[in-house]
């Protein structure tokens, strides 16, 4: 599975929203069928940035998933070392919450 990273989407999503806003410029400019074809353009690509929005969206979804379902099956494997290690981290929760 590709992993996606946040740079690259939020680099891709400003992209296309810079070409967007130039689209619509010119659209404003323009009259008749140019300024319409320049609109649907405009419409396009922002429909592509919604697109690869929630493309991200679902891979982020499916490798949170994976990640749960492996660490559901970790614990059921390891059960006294996951108690260990929750019971350790309490301790040091406790500690960091109680220092003056």
């Amino acid at each position: 599975m590709e992993q996606v990273t946040k740079e690259r989407i939020v680099e891709d999503v400003n992209a296309v929203l810079v070409d967007a806003e130039e689209l619509l410029r010119q659209a404003g400019q323009a009259t008749g069928a140019q300024a319409q074809d320049l609109r649907n353009r405009a419409q396009a690509a922002i429909q592509r940035a919604k697109g690869a929005l929630i493309d991200a969206e679902h891979k982020a979804v499916e490798q949170t998933k994976a990640a749960a379902r492996a660490t559901d099956s970790w614990v059921h494997d390891h059960p006294w070392t996951a108690i260990g290690a929750a019971a350790g981290l309490a301790f040091l929760v406790g500690l960091l919450v109680n220092r003056k």
